[in-house]
């Protein structure tokens, strides 16, 4: 869809009336409106890319009026960008700099961060200087696909003056810093001598500049050159050629988790994190790149930007739908030792200095099925796979009127291992469930839900299954925007193993399931009805056992049944697993009327162990958590009054009807279910969360 021109009067009022409470001046104010435009179109930036500035002024602390430069900060993206996300910089110490034949980064980031008016802000954009020399108030800058299209042409710079005349500056490619700053305000000086009035600049194998006296003239124009390049490409006639697929290849649920563990095996054996998550982008235009024939040649010619060099490194890796476990790892050691190689050529010609990132692959092209973004967190992946579809979007554009021909591999090279690129992935240390997937069933209840915002908060990526569809949804939003709430009868085998490959296709694959879901029939046991019975059975055992089973399933293939070893190779611990049980109080120690509960979870609790004692050398874990009188679905209000009113109590006294004296939470159950998934050498236990019962006491 071409790009639209959204401003709007009402938005921009807006904007200075919300900002301008704030104590934000107009100019600001309207940056921050027109910059959140632009953030907003994935076409033009995506993640963190493209940045924003105006010239304006401030008032220091004796009333005195400073000219600063307002750019966006380190850290921010255009999308949620607030008004701190444009920090202010003093300007004319910036433009003086211009004087310098030459500035080193560490030189160029000290002196933007020596003349910050507020100490504390964010560094600012590496393209600073960049925007402090070009004359204009506000100045946009994009990676816009439409326009990287015609930028990333072999004869860019003879397509782009076709395009678009004199209406902007062209601007070889140089690496972002002092020396592009420099090269943009040359190249802008002498079109103005020329006797141009240039509107934009076009930095060729990079992105596009807007510029104008007003926040919405430097958007409408970024907006109309954008549609420029799409006007160009819209003639473009080339086809495609597609290749004839596997008849049967393997389904993403199968394939995602055997991806998932030979990636982990990978990382482990080359001494990183074994962990990774997984986002698959299986749209008509991801199919349109990954199945055509020269897709083998175009995962060569490199990134649509330099930028992306840090989210996907250079290349994709290409993996075919079919392939078995032993070829998946066969391709990754072959990505790997040809990156090794690109390393060792690229250090060698810089110098011999650099230390060398992991090898693995970040993009991975699959014929048949799609592109799959690798991160260590969900949301890390799936920026991975949007600026993988990025790419594939300018690459079928350049294809269509030309060649896709973006820089070579030393400029890749210079920008995948400059520290300052490095630095927007950040270097905060990783929670101690980070990379992990949890799925916890019955997660619309109170321990269920408690369970999967403790994981959450311990950096876990959360699936979240209930009978209640809109519950549970709204149970994941509460665990983050990644987290998954799925529908799901867990006594229908069918729509448990559904659920699974949905998660499986979500994230990649599985680590911790927490089986939660449960409940009470009560009655005397010789007068039980045998269909209450049984149903306590389907949803107490039977239901836990498809849960057990879809999960182990899943493991199997993370752990890659049939990859073999390589001769010679180290062997690798499985990644293995974890089941995790709700069993209860009742399994130990029995109350009157509720036997169909009792003898249901006795057997859960036997099940536990029988998995405990069989998955142990496979590198799963089995444990349980014994928990009573929990305020949840099993023990509401209702029930909480009748029980305490049949002992001669208050509810508070009978909650608190334990050896500490105190009410056991849901959160204490939470918090024990955590516990339990960090303890790296236990399994076969059962923990018990009940302030203390003699009665249920394991020994």
């Amino acid at each position: 869809m071409p790009v639209q021109n959204r401003w709007s009067e009402s938005g921009a009022r807006e904007a200075i009336e919300r900002y301008g409470a704030l104590g934000v001046g107009e100019a600001l104010a309207l940056r921050t409106y027109s910059a959140r435009l632009l953030g907003a179109d994935a076409d033009l930036v995506l993640h963190g890319g493209g940045n924003t500035s105006v010239k304006t002024t401030v008032t220091g602390l004796l009333g005195e009026t400073i000219p600063v430069l307002c750019v966006k900060g380190s850290g921010w993206d255009l999308a949620t960008i607030e008004p701190p996300g444009h920090p202010a910089v003093r300007l004319q110490p910036l433009q003086a700099l211009r004087a310098l034949e030459s500035l080193s980064d560490e030189q160029m980031v000290a002196a933007q961060r020596q003349n910050l008016i507020d100490p504390a802000a964010p560094n600012p954009s590496v393209e600073a200087l960049l925007h402090a020399f070009l004359p204009h108030t506000f100045v946009d800058h994009t990676h816009s696909t439409a326009l990287l299209a015609l930028a990333d042409q072999a004869d860019a710079e003879a397509v782009c003056r076709q395009v678009y005349g004199d209406r902007v500056v062209l601007v070889p490619y140089v690496m972002p810093g002092f020396a592009l700053a420099k090269a943009c305000a040359d190249a802008y000086e002498a079109a103005l001598a020329r006797g141009q009035e240039p509107e934009g600049m076009v930095l060729l194998k990079h992105g596009l500049f807007s510029f104008g006296a007003t926040a919405e003239e430097s958007y409408g124009r970024m907006i109309e050159l954008v549609g420029q390049a799409e006007g160009r490409l819209s003639r473009g006639e080339r086809s495609l050629h597609s290749v004839a697929m596997p008849e049967r290849p393997t389904p993403a649920a199968a394939l995602l988790p055997q991806l998932r563990g030979a990636l982990s095996r990978a990382a482990e054996a080359s001494g990183t994190r074994r962990r990774w998550l997984l986002a698959l982008r299986d749209t008509p235009l991801t199919r349109a790149v990954v199945d055509d024939q020269r897709l083998a040649d175009w995962v060569t010619r490199g990134v649509a930007t330099p930028d992306h060099v840090i989210r996907t490194k250079a290349r994709p890796m290409v993996l075919a739908a079919d392939a078995s476990p032993a070829a998946i790892e066969a391709a990754l050691e072959a990505y790997s030792a040809e990156y090794r190689s690109y390393f060792q050529r690229q250090n060698a010609r810089v110098g011999g200095h650099k230390t060398m990132l992991d090898p693995l692959p970040r993009l991975i092209a699959v014929p048949g099925l799609g592109l799959i973004g690798v991160g260590k967190s969900a949301a890390e992946a799936a920026v991975t796979a949007d600026i993988g579809e990025a790419w594939a979007t300018t690459l079928l554009a350049a294809e269509s009127i030309g060649r896709f021909e973006p820089v070579g591999e030393n400029d890749t090279f210079e920008m995948e291992y400059w520290s300052l690129e490095q630095a927007k992935l950040g270097k905060a240390a990783e929670k101690p469930l980070a990379r992990q997937v949890v799925l916890v069933t019955g997660g619309a209840g109170a321990i269920g839900a408690a369970t999967a915002r403790a994981f959450a908060a311990q950096g876990a990526e959360l699936a979240l299954l209930d009978r209640d569809g809109e519950a549970v949804q709204a149970a994941a939003a509460a665990c983050g925007p990644r987290a998954l709430g799925l529908a799901c009868d867990l006594t229908d085998g069918q729509q448990v193993r559904a659920a699974f490959k949905r998660v499986c296709e979500h994230f990649g694959g599985l680590d911790v399931v927490v089986s939660n879901a449960g409940a009470a029939w009560t009655g005397a046991i010789a007068t039980l009805a045998d269909a209450e019975l049984r149903a306590a059975f389907e949803l107490n055992l039977f239901a836990h056992q498809s849960v057990a089973q879809a999960a182990v399933a899943v493991w199997r293939l993370q752990d890659g049944a049939g990859a073999g070893t390589a001769p010679g190779a180290e062997q690798v611990a499985p990644l293995g697993g974890q089941l995790l049980f709700n069993v209860s109080k009742q399994a130990l120690n029995p109350g009157p009327n509720f036997g169909a509960y009792g003898v249901s979870k006795a057997a859960l609790l036997a099940l536990m162990r029988q998995y405990a004692l069989e998955e142990g050398e496979n590198g799963i874990r089995v444990n349980a958590i014994n928990a009573d009188r929990i305020r949840s679905g099993l023990l509401d209000d209702t029930m909480i009054r009748q029980r305490a009113a049949a002992r001669g109590v208050s509810e508070e006294v009978y909650m608190a009807g334990n050896l500490l004296g105190q009410e056991v939470l849901a959160t204490d159950v939470a918090d024990a279910f955590v516990a339990l998934a960090q303890m790296q050498r236990t399994t076969g236990a059962l923990l018990t969360v009940d302030g203390g019962n003699v009665a249920a006491m394991v020994r």
